[in-house]
């Protein structure tokens, strides 16, 4: 039901924005206003969740780890899946970022009936398929650059170059495009198919990948398939860098459709899982090093409390602890 409410919902937004495009009205709005709004509270909603994130105590030491901590000289550890120092909990962040190391990680159990038994299976494709998925997606983010930039910076071209290397036809076919949208297509199936993932996904779930899908086809079509004044959409995307926007009339309605898909994308984007970009880089279970044994962990937003020491509470008391033939630490030498 989730799936196909979340279906429903992309179509009805993919249809606004393609009548829209054709309509000289709505054209300015979905080519002006929509794009400065979404991108208003994509910056508004950032800003939220990294002061909300940065505000959080963290009173404990709570970094996830999956390997041995750094103890006796003559016990191996692990030096990256349980950092000890800043520099080898660096070097898991980026390992985490760049690789996903904790999902390559990702296991599965599944409870047969023969036995029963319990088995242990490896996500790989799970892993393979994510990380295919964002890299696709940071390539595909780059390439656009060119409409935002005029001249095209060098490294975009570059970057062009590489990504169309295997040309089979014109336009040249850059295949992260392709990638995406397959690794796209993996999770959706695999949300839809394995029942215990199907059973915990919910409308925000399938939304998201509805809505990336929709996005990379809509640009995969409107580049192969559907042509469009590509000098219209720079002077269009110029326009909304520099402040002064301009929507020309030769922009084919399905761009329209596509900018306001992505306009939908920037405004949810705070407000949903997606955020777990920046979100990790403040995770206390990922960037904090596993020495607690070693070092006291002081929450750094502790404010100043006035505590009453054991000392001073047995001074306090001295009379009557006398009185009551206590032991006082002051007088047994045992005071630190």
């Amino acid at each position: 039901m989730h799936a196909w409410t979340a279906l429903i919902t992309i179509i009805i937004l993919a249809v606004a924005g393609y009548v829209g495009g054709q309509l000289s009205a709505t054209r300015v709005l979905i080519g002006t206003i929509v794009p400065y709004v979404a991108i208003g509270i994509f910056l508004v909603g950032i800003a939220w969740r990294v002061i909300a994130w940065a505000r959080s105590p963290v009173p404990f030491r709570i970094p996830t780890t999956c390997g041995q901590q750094k103890s006796l000289p003559w016990i191996k550890r692990a030096r990256f899946d349980s950092p000890f120092t800043p520099g080898e909990t660096i070097v898991r962040m980026l390992l985490e970022v760049l690789l996903f190391r904790s999902l390559f990680r990702n296991t599965r159990a599944e409870l047969r009936r023969e036995g029963p038994r319990l088995l242990y299976e490896e996500e790989k494709w799970l892993w393979l398929g994510a990380l295919v998925f964002h890299w696709s997606m940071l390539v595909v983010l780059l390439r656009h650059l060119r409409f935002f930039r005029e001249p095209t910076p060098a490294i975009v071209l570059l970057l062009q170059r590489i990504d169309g290397f295997f040309q089979i036809g014109a336009p040249v076919v850059y295949w992260t495009g392709v990638t995406m949208l397959a690794a796209l297509g993996y999770l959706l199936w695999r949300r839809l198919k394995i029942p215990q993932v199907r059973y915990v996904s919910l409308f925000t779930d399938y939304f998201a990948l509805y809505l990336l899908m929709a996005i990379a086809g809509s640009g995969i079509w409107l580049r192969y398939f559907t042509k469009t004044d590509i000098v219209g959409v720079k002077q269009l995307t110029l326009g909304l860098m520099t402040f002064t926007p301009v929507v020309p009339t030769t922009v084919a309605p399905l761009f329209f459709m596509h900018l306001f898909l992505v306009s939908v994308l920037l405004a949810y984007f705070p407000f949903s899982k997606l955020v777990h970009m920046p979100g990790i880089l403040l995770s206390p279970t990922r960037n904090l090093p596993n020495n607690s044994r070693a070092v006291r962990h002081i929450n750094p937003w502790n404010y100043p409390v006035k505590v009453h020491t054991y000392e001073e509470w047995e001074e306090e008391f001295r009379d009557k602890l006398i009185a009551a033939g206590l032991p006082l630490d002051k007088e047994s030498g045992n005071h630190v």
